[in-house]
């Protein structure tokens, strides 16, 4: 099978390597088609922590079975799937509260084991939904990244009425933006980049403001109608940007963080203490917003326009992987097909 490596940073090359067999609890998958997400971005570029080269990147995947192992019992040949890329125990304190997104020993395709850079891939029964007849292969593999956005808003408890502002209006960003509409929120969005805001008033229909112009609190405050917003999602993943959230959020109010800082951040604990702050964090998924986010967008209320803006082709990609994937300053998410 065809597969593409990512060697070391800045350098990725095609290898001929043996088709996978399955594990009795496994499927081998024929990879449709993979989403790129910024982790495969900072992989490559060497920015991505916690990584190992070489790896095969790529965890945002729709395939079809193949070959089933022989445990094997929810899925056959023919199936179309998506990948829900955690693997967990099952066994440590965090999975049995139900929370396998932070498994102590979690570990994702395409980050910590190989993934779907690849034409096949044998991967675990048990990470494995079948997709709607209804829904495309690009649309299968927007869902990995919706499901990213779906439990920050989870987490975040937004609720119809809540004033959500999201910064960051990247792939995630667009996503939480998005479900905490769907939820009823009112919704603004914040970035530096005028393009990534003209797509977001363009596909969902919601207010944006502008976070690098003079009085950024104070124009937040007329977009949401002389207050501050209730529930403030950080996506950014920028220091200076969650060091500020505090800020900009009402008093009261709760503060998520779903962009990861490698490093310490400062917040002013004055201000912390005296809006008695909820802070939390959002990692990863469970299968519960993989279910959440199907049925969003069997009902169109998510649509995979709303993030895909780039098709490749996975037979050639590799060769141009920097100039069209980490150099394209216009990039939402693109989407690698397969033959």
């Amino acid at each position: 099978m065809k597969t593409l490596i990512c060697n070391k940073p800045f350098n990725m090359s095609y290898e001929d390597r043996p088709k996978p067999i399955p594990g009795a609890d496994e499927a081998v998958l024929k990879i449709r088609t993979i989403g790129i997400c910024g982790t495969d971005i900072h992989a490559y570029t060497g920015k991505q922590p916690f990584f190992n080269y070489s790896r095969v990147l790529g965890h945002e995947i729709c395939g079809v079975v193949e070959e089933p192992g022989v445990s094997c019992g929810s899925v056959k040949p023919g199936d179309r799937v998506v990948v829900m890329p955690v693997t967990y125990c099952g066994e440590c304190v965090a999975c049995k509260a139900g929370k396998t997104n932070c498994c102590e020993s979690a570990s994702l395709y395409g980050v910590h084991q190989d993934g779907g850079f690849s034409e096949y891939l044998a991967v675990k029964e048990r990470n494995l939904l079948k997709v709607p007849e209804s829904l495309s292969d690009v649309a299968a593999a927007c869902i990995e990244p919706f499901t990213i956005s779906a439990h920050a808003v989870r987490r975040g408890n937004v609720n119809g009425g809540d004033a959500v502002l999201v910064v960051g209006a990247g792939p995630i960003g667009i996503g939480v933006a998005a479900i905490a509409k769907a939820k009823g929120a009112r919704v603004v969005v914040a970035d530096v980049r005028q393009s990534r805001l003209d797509h977001i008033k363009t596909s969902l229909g919601v207010e944006t403001v502008d976070a690098s112009q003079d009085d950024y609190e104070g124009h937040l405050k007329v977009a949401f109608g002389g207050q501050l917003p209730g529930v403030v999602f950080d996506v950014t993943g920028s220091k200076p940007a969650m060091s500020n959230a505090v800020n900009i959020m009402a008093a009261g109010g709760t503060l998520v963080f779903v962009g990861l800082y490698i490093g310490d951040l400062q917040i002013d604990d004055p201000t912390f203490h005296r809006k008695e702050t909820t802070l939390l964090s959002s990692r990863n998924s469970t299968i519960e917003d993989f279910h959440y986010v199907i049925s969003l967008l069997e009902s169109g209320v998510l649509h995979e326009r709303f993030l895909h803006n780039r098709t490749y082709d996975f037979d050639t990609i590799g060769h141009s992987y920097e100039q069209d994937v980490v150099g394209d300053g216009e990039l939402i998410k693109g989407i690698i097909q397969f033959k």
